[in-house]
């Protein structure tokens, strides 16, 4: 099977975008993940509690990041048609909460890229910090009208704290690469 993809590389097999399959593919079952995993209390600090799946969150951000480097732009392809499997799992209230918090992400993400002339690694930590506050706090209301107590200032931070830890993954991958090579990233 052959896809259109990238300018760079006009045509790949499937092998070449499993990052964009991943993506398509975690971000329905992290959304659905949502509707039945259990809130939990952290030991030792009062109403302190909070999704689990808040932690993984950031690793949609690290899949992301690798499945644009695959498919460019196309990647909001790939964003819609991991929507619509989540309207088809969880129902339209939770794949509007995620549209709409994938939408601040990446507009806050194209922006960064667009505008600045900052190095990439700095360039995908920017987008983090300003995006991850933003969309957390976007699919968590969303999502409240659907998973009871899903709003917590816990389950922000947490979120927030994982797509951090994704942002500073890639930092790191792409640093390191850019170091090995002895270019400027």
């Amino acid at each position: 099977m052959t896809l259109t993809v990238h300018p760079q590389h006009p045509t790949t097999s499937l092998r070449q975008v499993k990052y964009t399959l991943a993506y398509i593919f975690l971000i329905p079952l992290i959304n659905w993940s949502f509707t039945w995993a259990p809130m939990v209390s952290v030991p030792g600090l009062a109403n302190w509690v909070f999704n689990p799946v808040t932690i993984v969150t950031g690793l949609v951000l690290v899949v992301r990041d690798f499945a644009q480097r695959e498919i460019g732009h196309e990647v909001l392809i790939a964003m819609g048609m991991a929507l619509f499997l989540t309207y088809v799992t969880t129902g339209p209230a939770l794949a509007l909460a995620s549209g709409v918090a994938f939408l601040i992400s990446e507009l806050v993400d194209w922006a960064m890229f667009t505008f600045t002339r900052f190095r990439l690694s700095t360039r995908v930590l920017l987008s983090s910090a300003l995006a991850a506050p933003i969309d957390t706090t976007a699919f968590l209301l969303g999502a409240s009208r659907i998973v009871e107590d899903i709003f917590t200032w816990p389950n922000v931070m947490m979120s927030i704290a994982g797509k951090m830890v994704g942002a500073l993954v890639i930092w790191w991958i792409i640093r390191t690469r850019m170091e090995r090579r002895g270019v400027a990233d």
